[in-house]
């Protein structure tokens, strides 16, 4: 059976929203009725590229005849509100990462997918079909590391040396925890697809190294629900990285993600009694990552059925992390983190 387009109202489509527009424009799967943007440039190329229609407003983009969902691509102090609207105007929502900024926006947005029954989805990875990350699970499915020890990760960029005034991202109401709020939550979001959730942590930030208001540094320790332990740096004055170390018994396994140049993918294995002759060998993956997958899920949930992957609940863990480990670096003590679903 074809598939049908899913007809969509896009509100932030210039920056991210661009690059949103066309992952979905390869998919062949929606179709953009249309569009608002604070810069009405951004509008224009929406609808040269996708022939969406701009509006005057987020309150007239909600009312597009003929809209089944929306599609929000702003900033992460907007997605509450935007996310609240959009279903109490009776529309499905795909809204990026992070869900939302605060454990009160958090309940507001559970309460309200779960009274309306409506499907929301989150521009988080989708793991499922993400080659990758498929690897990793198998890997670890077949014990290949033998008994999991610990686990390390890291994600850093400069960002923060452009953080403007004004800017949610200087708005430690708006961005807890800095950098592990806004890329944090993709690695914590790919720990639990592995381990399942979080169920405590401890944490320290500085907020001494620059001019933001919001963290400059962040250092995790987690405690995962399997009994995993392990780490979560995250800063956003250092160049970039964005990786995780899985350390077993038998091997480790090195992942580092480059948004310039292909990833590393590599599995280190050592004899039992060997201390320092470590055999490199590339992880085998099948395919190219397709980064469409969420929104491919988006479109299947809402078109045939079924939830959306990832989910508001992935959203929601994600987040509930930094809301405990942001609790945590203020008060010196361990916080156990939310449980979601």
């Amino acid at each position: 059976m074809p598939h049908r387009k899913l007809r969509v109202a896009m509100i932030g489509v210039g920056g991210f929203g661009a690059a949103r527009r066309e992952r979905m424009r390869k998919t062949g799967l929606f179709d953009i009725l249309a569009c608002f943007d604070q810069n009405p440039e951004a509008m224009r190329q929406c609808q040269a590229e996708d022939g969406a229609v701009p509006v005057k407003s987020y309150a007239s983009l909600l009312r597009t005849p003929g809209a089944e969902a929306a599609v929000i691509s702003t900033g992460a102090k907007f997605h509450a509100a935007q996310v609240l609207a959009a279903l109490e105007a009776g529309l499905h929502v795909f809204v990026e990462k992070p869900l939302c900024s605060t454990a009160r926006e958090m309940h507001a947005l559970l309460a309200a997918q779960a009274r309306t029954g409506l499907l929301v989805g989150v521009g988080h990875d989708d793991h499922t079909h993400n080659p990758v990350s498929r690897a990793v699970k198998g890997v670890l499915d077949r014990k290949e590391l033998g008994k999991l020890v610990s686990f390390e990760m890291t994600t850093a960029h400069r960002g923060g040396f452009l953080v403007q005034p004004g800017d949610w991202r200087n708005d430690p109401r708006k961005n807890p925890g800095g950098m592990l709020f806004q890329c944090g939550v993709h690695l914590l979001h790919e720990l639990m697809f592995y381990f399942g959730p979080v169920a405590k942590v401890s944490s320290m930030m500085r907020y001494d190294l620059h001019t933001t208001a919001t963290a400059d540094v962040t250092n995790c320790l987690l405690a995962l629900e399997c009994g995993l332990t392990g780490t979560l740096n995250a800063y956003h004055l250092s160049p970039y990285r964005h990786s995780i170390a899985l350390f077993g018994t038998q091997a480790n396994l090195f992942l580092h993600t480059n948004f310039i140049e292909p990833g590393t993918q590599v599995l280190t294995q050592s004899a039992r009694g060997d201390w320092g002759l470590d055999r490199p060998v590339p992880l085998a993956v099948q395919d190219e990552e397709d980064l469409s997958g969420d929104v491919r899920s988006f479109h299947q949930a809402v078109t045939r059925g079924g939830t959306p992957y990832p989910s508001i609940v992935d959203g929601a863990r994600a987040v509930a992390v930094c809301f405990a480990a942001e609790k945590a670096a203020r008060t010196g003590r361990t916080v156990a983190v939310e449980k979601i679903g």
